[in-house]
């Protein structure tokens, strides 16, 4: 719902959402992105990538209870991490049917060196059929970094080559697979995702990024080498980042949000060999509303943020609302992370919306 003064928009209430793609970390760190993470959202699909990665359900368990353990330090009460499994060419189907049995709610896709830590990702999609045809029986969603890692293939094109090389066989392959293809960042993605013939069934979906819809490849050069803006899958170009506010504003339920939020300390980041990664928990719903705001669709945000994900993860909506309010936010230069700082998205700028 949003509330307007002479049609100027002030004020969004809307059920609180949730986060369906988040980095966490382990460690010192992981206290100060919880806290950032559940000042917004009230739920987070956790993702797996630690060293080493969590590729089983003792492992996850453990994760979680190291988790919980930081929210109870910080008073936490009102947040829920949905834990995941990484995918390797050695998961067993035993593993899959233990992981639903046991509350996982999804398996990791991601390529070998396609991003941070993911070493020991999937070297041949193909031999994970047999986990996959597992995941498909009990209805575990396939969550999957969408980049091919070829070295002749230009960083720019690995999005849309691992679409025609990887995507559409494994659909084919495995119809009734549950998939998100996550932070998509391409013209190509966006149109694949909306026109897919899925036969009726709720089985292909989306995430998003906030600096995917707001920022084209011009804003990792922009004066000089911007780090910060830097991550994997990489920004691209202009028309890549209109496709992708078309469809996260169109009220498509196959799209919603994801931020991929990544924590890399600062010195991680401004390094000869920087991490990939931006930091946008701090303020990701603020960034969501200027990308909305940007075309006039406000209205629509509510679905792409609260309802959406649910829905295709068949959990239940929330029912606590949020207020947003177009009052003016500084983001501080840096933040606290561990015994060292992080640099968030938009640091040093102001954004026009704030979380009441």
């Amino acid at each position: 719902m949003i509330m307007s003064n002479l049609n100027t928009p002030s004020r969004i209430e809307m059920i609180q959402p949730d986060d369906w793609h988040l980095h966490i970390r382990d460690g010192d760190v992981m206290k100060d992105v919880l806290a950032d993470t559940a000042r917004q959202f009230a739920r987070a699909i956790i993702m797996p990538n630690l060293k080493p990665p969590v590729t089983t359900v003792d492992l996850a368990k453990a994760y979680q209870s190291r988790i919980d353990a930081n929210l109870k330090k910080l008073g936490i009460t009102s947040f829920t991490p949905l834990m995941t499994l990484y995918l390797t060419d050695n998961t067993t189907a035993d593993e899959v049917r233990k992981a639903k049995a046991e509350g996982i709610v999804a398996f990791k896709l991601y390529p070998a060196g396609a991003t941070t830590n993911s070493d020991a990702g999937v070297s041949d999609i193909k031999r994970c059929y047999q986990a996959l045809e597992a995941m498909q029986a009990v209805g575990l969603p396939l969550l999957v970094h969408g980049e091919v890692t070829t070295a002749v293939i230009d960083i720019f094109d690995r999005e849309a080559v691992f679409i025609d090389s990887v995507l559409d066989p494994l659909r084919k392959d495995f119809p009734e697979l549950k998939i998100v293809f996550e932070h998509i960042t391409t013209k190509q993605a966006a149109h694949y995702v909306r026109d897919a013939s899925t036969n009726g069934k709720n089985t292909l979906a989306a995430t998003i990024t906030p600096q995917h819809l707001l920022m084209n490849r011009n804003a990792i050069f922009a004066g000089g080498i911007r780090p910060h803006n830097y991550c994997l899958p990489v920004l691209k170009r202009e028309e890549h980042r209109v496709a992708l506010v078309e469809a996260a504003t169109s009220e498509n339920s196959r799209f919603f949000l994801g931020t991929d939020s990544a924590p890399h300390s600062k010195g991680a980041k401004e390094a000869a060999c920087g991490c990939a990664g931006c930091y946008s928990a701090f303020n990701a719903l603020g960034l969501y509303a200027e990308a909305f705001e940007s075309v006039g669709k406000l209205d629509k945000l509510e679905g792409f943020a609260s309802f959406f994900g649910p829905d295709f993860y068949a959990l239940p909506r929330n029912t606590k609302k949020i207020t947003l309010s177009k009052q003016v936010q500084a983001i501080p230069a840096e933040l606290p992370l561990g015994d060292a700082t992080i640099v968030p998205l938009r640091a040093g700028e102001t954004i026009a919306w704030s979380l009441v």
